[in-house]
């Protein structure tokens, strides 16, 4: 049994596979989907880190494989019908970053607040200069709204923290009602015009979809309050960032807040980038050793199990087994 990782891994995931009696492959490059497909017919399976483009015909040409273990909780870059059709199981690294991600989010929160990124940035061009009584101005979020659109387990994370240390309310949308945060965090269902209309700090948390895809576009942050602030660590598929951006110049929202773009990586000329308003990180959500050797014992475990025909421990498509 032998299987492909299209990028290096944390040494935690590959030692279960070697203790496994699984050879594997780390590919020396980033590949284009026609190259992969080339590489894979020899391997049993694939373990995905980063973006593959696994569509329909991707996994028709790769029908042989065994199991497609995601190094992501997210999998909308796999057509899990076709997967499903073909007989092949797909897992992902749900739950382990939950608390990582939501660290990220609350630091994007904190620094579009106070204009972080864009004063650090003055030190570092000289325009440091002597105390300016109402100069470059942030926003406490004290007794704030938090909105979250998507609460689940990075959401409620997110809510959490919110709650400590800001004894902030807690509002959500979500397609149902989230139990525990209503009983734990006082949270408030609401629908998703409301969402929009009432929350301070609106934080992105939901999966990618076509029905979520470019929902947070000019008609969503023109129902925003004027001085709210939008976060988004989920996808960056979720907002129009021309729209985000006319919302800003027009002080339609006060401030963003993204880990995530649209597309990725950003251009570093993007404009936003220059706004004082606007924090963008890379994408670096997950990104802790903790968090990237918990995703790597995970995918290793979906590889394993595929491998040995057993069921996998967190199943995308669970049909494939009927």
């Amino acid at each position: 049994m032998n299987i492909f990782i299209t990028k290096q891994i944390p040494q935690a995931g590959l030692d279960l596979l070697r203790e496994a009696g699984i050879s594997y492959t780390i590919a020396e490059k980033t590949l284009l989907q026609d190259e992969l497909i080339d590489r894979l017919k020899p391997f049993d399976a694939l373990l995905s880190a980063g973006f593959v483009k696994a569509d329909a015909a991707f996994l028709q040409a790769c029908s042989h494989l065994k199991v497609v273990s995601l190094f992501s909780v997210g999998f909308d870059n796999v057509d899990i019908a076709a997967a499903t059709r073909l007989g092949i199981p797909v897992g992902n690294t749900p739950g382990v970053l939950s608390r990582a991600t939501a660290d990220t989010a609350f630091l994007l929160m904190l620094a579009v607040s106070r204009k972080a990124f864009y004063n650090y940035h003055k030190i570092l061009d000289g325009k440091w200069q002597e105390f300016e009584p109402v100069a470059d101005l942030g926003m406490e979020l004290y007794g704030k709204t938090l909105g979250v659109f998507g609460l689940g387990k990075i959401g409620y994370e997110m809510a959490k923290k919110c709650r400590a240390a800001f004894d902030m309310d807690i509002i959500y949308h979500n397609r149902s009602h989230n139990e525990m945060a209503e009983r734990d965090l006082g949270a408030r269902y609401v629908t998703f015009e409301a969402l929009l209309a009432q929350s301070d700090v609106l934080s992105v948390h939901a999966n990618f979809s076509l029905e979520t895809k470019g929902l947070f576009n000019k008609e969503a942050f023109e129902q925003m309050k004027p001085g709210s602030i939008f976060i988004n660590t989920a996808r960056g598929g979720l907002h129009n960032e021309t729209d985000l951006k006319e919302a800003l110049d027009n002080q339609t929202i006060w401030g963003a807040g993204l880990d995530v773009t649209n597309p990725e990586p950003m251009d570093p000329q993007n404009p936003l980038l220059k706004m004082p308003n606007v924090c963008v990180l890379p994408h670096i959500g997950s990104a802790t050793v903790e968090t990237r050797n918990a995703m790597a014992v995970m995918a290793a475990k979906n590889a394993i199990a595929g491998l040995k025909g057993e069921r996998l421990p967190t199943i995308v498509n669970p049909d494939v087994y009927a």
